[in-house]
């Protein structure tokens, strides 16, 4: 397992508000590896993860909670141990790589290339599960205008698939619990599908 960060992680702070304006258009490295038991695929880059480097890394976003409280992860991490994800199977990616302030900044082609882009990425890294972090970018990247949160009935390049709510704090149809549980069911499926 991961060695923990120590509490109060004194590497990290705030991004400025110059800092996070110049982040516009950057990109965030995938979190990769062999063996991956789930691939998780954000829409974009916030401002504030490009500023940090980190996924997922804006105050907020509920993602490392839900991680947790779903049982991916023995104990909550930062976004500053992303890197870290493939210990525990996991691994991140984004549909789109350049950071926006909002989502909906990103032109449909821009959703579609990234939904084949993450195809590709798939079939080379060959993860047992891809969830895709957000209902409408999928339905628009893989022209499933009806898609659910949920597992999908089609697989990714091999891969089962699997759709999760945004875990933004800005998506208030869902709050910590239900997002836990949701995270959970898949946590759940990858226990009984091991690769």
């Amino acid at each position: 397992m991961p060695t923990p960060t120590p509490p109060g992680d004194p590497t990290t702070r705030n991004p400025t508000v110059r800092e996070l304006a110049e982040a516009a258009g950057r990109t965030v490295p995938d979190v990769l590896g062999p063996d991956l038991d789930v691939l998780f695929c954000g829409i974009n880059p916030s401002l504030y993860s490009a500023a940090t480097g980190h996924h997922f890394a804006r105050p907020g976003n509920r993602f490392w909670p839900v991680l947790h409280r779903s049982g991916f992860t023995d104990r909550q991490l930062r976004a500053t141990e992303d890197a870290t994800l493939p210990a525990y199977g996991l691994g991140v990616t984004n549909l789109v790589a350049r950071a926006t302030a909002r989502a909906d900044e990103l032109s449909r082609a821009e959703v579609i290339a990234g939904a084949a882009r993450l195809t590709e990425l798939v079939a080379t890294y060959r993860p047992r599960w891809v969830a895709v972090v957000g209902v409408t970018a999928y339905r628009v990247g893989y022209a499933r205008p009806k898609a659910v949160v949920g597992p999908q009935p089609q697989t990714l390049a091999g891969a089962g698939l699997w759709v999760l709510p945004n875990p933004s704090g800005l998506n208030a149809h869902y709050q910590l619990d239900r997002l836990a549980y949701e995270y959970g069911m898949l946590r759940r499926a990858v226990t009984d599908r091991p690769g």
